[in-house]
């Protein structure tokens, strides 16, 4: 099968297209015809090496799937999302189904945790095999959803809704300040943060970003490029600061994060893509006496929650651009330049 892959650490033009084997469903699992896959971050920081995780190369990364169940394993169960030939989304959280995390419903926190394409190989390919758990049948709804559309959901919206529902309890009436507009967990959390009646003030490098973010529902926006974050923050909510701060920018932001966040708010954090080792001023942490959360993806339950909030009309996947497999370097360079509004997704 045709397969994006990287066979050594480096840049976008690392990433080539190469012939590998099919892969087989074992017991549990199922193989899936990928008809599109998008792009995220990590992609890009697998491609280029982590230190604390060495992948088996050559790798196909890709944890954003749609397509068609095309096999099963022995022991899985005919059902819906899971006969072959339905249409499905894939959950791209992976644990073990049987710890005490996994059995309480909470199964991101599983001790074996892993995300399809990261500790896996994943859907940047013609085919992908994933325990059968991890298939959502697409929804059906007065939405339509195309294949591309659904590709672009599941990681961002699914991270976007643990930080803030899960995570930060968001109240309707809140201020949240979602940081970096135009990424996937930043157009998912604008979204998310409307659902519930939040206030947002969205930050973004362009004022093009910042008009397609205000055409999301934010209601207040920054350009950081030109503003600094906190003093405009402070002007927008007359010196109280933000309820809630999304921020999954990391070294170049959390700092700021802090000071623009109002007392008692909640700071939550899904990823760092500046850097993991920000300076911090922990006088602002405790006298202000501020909550700062982690969050990784969602339980698997969250996904087919989410879903029909898309076939309902609730939520809207935005998609930047679209693009065929053969043209996975031209899509790591455009998602590694920050140009994009919304999700990169590849079609095979």
């Amino acid at each position: 099968m045709r397969a994006a892959l990287f066979r050594r650490h480096g840049g976008p033009e690392v990433m080539e297209i190469g012939d590998v084997p099919v892969p087989t469903p074992g017991p549990g699992q199922a193989q899936v015809r990928v008809r599109a896959a998008a792009l995220n971050h990590i992609d890009l920081w697998l491609r280029r090496g982590l230190p604390a995780l060495q992948v088996p190369l050559p790798h196909v990364s890709g944890g954003d799937v749609c397509g068609e169940v095309s096999a099963l394993g022995a022991g899985v169960k005919a059902m819906a999302g899971t006969n072959e030939g339905d249409r499905v989304v894939v959950n791209p959280g992976i644990s073990c189904g049987r710890c005490p995390a996994c059995l309480a419903g909470r199964d991101n926190f599983c001790p074996d945790y892993q995300m399809l394409g990261e500790q896996t190989w994943g859907g940047l390919a013609e085919y992908v095999v994933v325990p059968a758990a991890n298939l959502v049948p697409a929804p059906r709804g007065r939405i339509a959803l195309d294949d591309v559309q659904l590709a672009s959901i599941p990681i961002a919206f699914i991270t976007a809704w643990q930080m803030l529902v899960d995570r930060a309890r968001i109240r309707q009436g809140e201020t949240v300040l979602v940081l970096a507009a135009g990424s996937g967990v930043g157009t998912a959390s604008i979204q998310i943060a409307k659902l519930y009646g939040a206030r947002v003030i969205a930050t973004a490098s362009t004022d093009e970003k910042l008009a397609a973010a205000r055409a999301l529902g934010a209601d207040e926006t920054i350009n950081h490029s030109a503003s600094d974050i906190v003093a405009e923050v402070k002007r927008l909510t007359g010196r109280r600061g933000a309820d809630i701060v999304v921020d999954h920018v990391g070294a170049a932001t959390f700092g700021k994060s802090v000071v623009a966040c109002a007392r008692g708010g909640r700071i939550v954090v899904c990823g760092a893509t500046t850097g993991f080792e920000p300076v911090l001023n922990l006088r602002h942490v405790f006298w202000r006496q501020l909550s700062i959360l982690g969050s990784t993806l969602a339980s698997k339950a969250r996904l087919p929650e989410v879903l029909e909030l898309f076939a309902a009309g609730r939520l809207k996947p935005v998609v930047d651009q679209v693009q065929p497999l053969e043209a996975i370097a031209e899509a790591h360079r455009r998602l590694e330049s920050r140009a994009s509004f919304g999700k990169l997704v590849l079609t095979l």
